[in-house]
């Protein structure tokens, strides 16, 4: 049973993170970082490199860059076509490190571990199709 959690725990991770990262890539590693490293969540050990100080201020300072442009019109809508094809992967690979280190279970259960990173992949990319297509 606590291996039936532990999938499940994982799982809910890694589409909420996959979902996360096409909202808000910056916030989303913020975040979790910022989680991490006060330890209000353990962050599997795919993503322990968020909690780096380097990571957190690279992620804070992209956020507020992220943040004015999305105030200046012109500057929005290329920020948001650019980042359309940053967000997808970003998110995969968000993703991807949350199972990462998963138990020789869960890679019996779920051995296609592309399939899983184009599932997540398509999580971000129809949460993040509609930020891109909708008007500043």
């Amino acid at each position: 049973m606590e291996q039936l959690d532990q999938i499940a725990s994982i799982i809910a991770l890694t589409m909420g993170v996959a979902w996360a990262s096409g909202i808000n890539l910056y916030a989303a590693i913020l975040m979790l970082g910022l989680l991490g490293t006060t330890g209000n969540m353990v962050l599997p050990p795919g993503l322990e490199i968020l909690m780096n100080p380097l990571v957190l201020f690279a992620a804070g300072a992209m956020y507020l860059i992220e943040f004015v442009a999305d105030k200046i019109p012109g500057v929005d809508n290329t920020w948001d076509g650019l980042h359309t094809f940053i967000r997808i992967p970003a998110g995969a690979m968000l993703a991807a490190g949350a199972v990462f280190n998963i138990s020789s279970l869960l890679r019996k259960i779920i051995p296609l571990t592309v399939f899983r990173s184009l599932l997540f992949s398509l999580s971000s990319c129809v949460n993040n199709s509609g930020k891109t297509a909708s008007p500043s």
